[in-house]
């Protein structure tokens, strides 16, 4: 088993314990979109007692009318009361819920100014928020067992990813800020602490980063470029209309598009870095007299074998999350051509083909870079004892 030299643990460890203290501070960070909601509401948990479905009336797959739902609540200042509730059923089965004796379901109560009184109980959905964290539990827990400390680092740089996003760019992007500028500025936030938890701060490191940021910067100019050409306005993102509606009409939903697109490609483009970075480095380590050209033609065949599979796994992806839009046009006999033409499939063939353009130019940036950082560790290597410079990622 490899082990890490005794200084890359320390700077590891402190690292990590860096990232921990920023991934809490984020996590205590407001938003400042807290409040929007009324204050005089309390979300608790309730469990089904009873229902009526007597006022719902079905018409072929859909339901609408009104569901009567008693409802134990089981957590919350008004533990065990026992309330009534409205599920209204609008006929629209991507929002609509049917709940069921012996259902949890997530309530929001709207109450009385001193607290006191349930004014309206709202059963929102089915409950979900354990199963959730229950879930997030055991894909942490094999994480660490499986990747060990490396395990660790991936741990927390998921968890620090997940808080810039939602407490960073989301709400900047609703704040009016370019969302180009600052989508690359995240991403390029995201992608070094990525890199340096993996690789340490180390050349293979500095490699990675280097490669997977030329890449993102390669999908948003191609992003920029084509959306135009499309004439894709960006209203397509799902709920975008809705956020114009309620008070957000200053966004630039077309420019929201673009950061989209480099976003959604950007962990793909990193893994890619990545892999060609520590092979190169590997490489270097069994080889400390390695020239620069022959380092750069070796990152180059890596990436030759890697880019093949990254490619497919982006159109798998980006496929999966509109395959009912493919089935509702070819179930209506919509023609190949009218249906490429469409706003719709344009949208997704534009983000599938410049993320995956970006993801192909990953592998000769970062071999180009690997060829000039790496090569010069053999003097370091020749000079210093084996143990001290090993730096294979554990």
């Amino acid at each position: 088993m490899i082990t890490l030299p005794r200084p890359r643990r320390k700077s590891d460890f402190a690292l990590l314990l860096t990232f921990f203290i920023l991934s809490a501070l984020l996590l205590w960070l407001p938003t400042g979109y807290e409040k929007r909601i009324e204050n005089r509401s309390i979300r608790c948990v309730g469990q089904v007692l009873e229902t009526d479905n007597s006022e719902i009336q079905q018409f072929g797959l859909v339901k609408t009318g009104d569901q009567r739902v008693r409802i134990r609540l089981t957590t919350g200042p008004f533990k065990d009361r026992i309330v009534d509730a409205n599920n209204p059923l609008l006929g629209i089965m991507q929002q609509d819920k049917v709940f069921a004796p012996g259902d949890r379901v997530f309530m929001v109560l709207s109450v009385s100014e001193d607290a006191e009184e349930i004014l309206f109980a709202n059963p929102q959905d089915f409950y979900r928020l354990d199963l959730e964290l229950s879930l997030l539990g055991f894909f942490a827990l094999a994480l660490i067992l499986f990747g060990g400390w490396t395990g660790t680092k991936a741990l927390m740089s998921f968890i620090f990813s997940a808080l810039m996003i939602w407490k960073v760019l989301v709400p900047s992007l609703l704040k009016g800020y370019d969302p180009l500028i600052l989508s690359l500025g995240v991403v390029a936030v995201l992608t070094a602490v990525i890199m340096f938890l993996v690789a340490g701060f180390s050349r293979t490191g500095v490699t990675a980063f280097a490669g997977a940021f030329l890449g993102v910067l390669t999908s948003c100019a191609l992003a920029i470029y084509f959306t135009r050409k499309f004439h894709i306005h960006g209203a397509v993102l799902p709920f975008s209309e809705t956020l114009l509606y309620s008070g957000f009409g200053h966004l630039d939903l077309a420019r929201i598009y673009v950061a989209a697109v480099f976003i959604a490609a950007s962990g793909a483009v990193m893994d890619l870095a990545m892999d060609v970075a520590a092979s190169m480095q590997e490489v270097v380590h069994k080889r400390p007299d390695i020239s620069r050209s022959e380092l750069v033609g070796s990152g180059l065949s890596v990436g030759r074998s890697v880019v093949g599979t990254m490619t497919t796994t982006l159109l798998f992806a980006y496929s999966g999350g509109y395959i009912t839009l493919l089935m509702a046009f070819m179930a209506q006999g919509v023609p190949v051509a009218n249906l490429f033409n469409l706003i719709y499939i344009a949208t997704e063939v534009l983000k599938t083909l410049v993320g995956s353009f970006g993801l192909v130019m990953v592998a000769p940036f970062t071999a180009l870079i690997g060829g000039f950082v790496l090569v010069g560790e053999k003097t370091a290597r020749l000079e210093m004892p084996e143990a001290k410079v090993q730096s294979i990622l554990s």
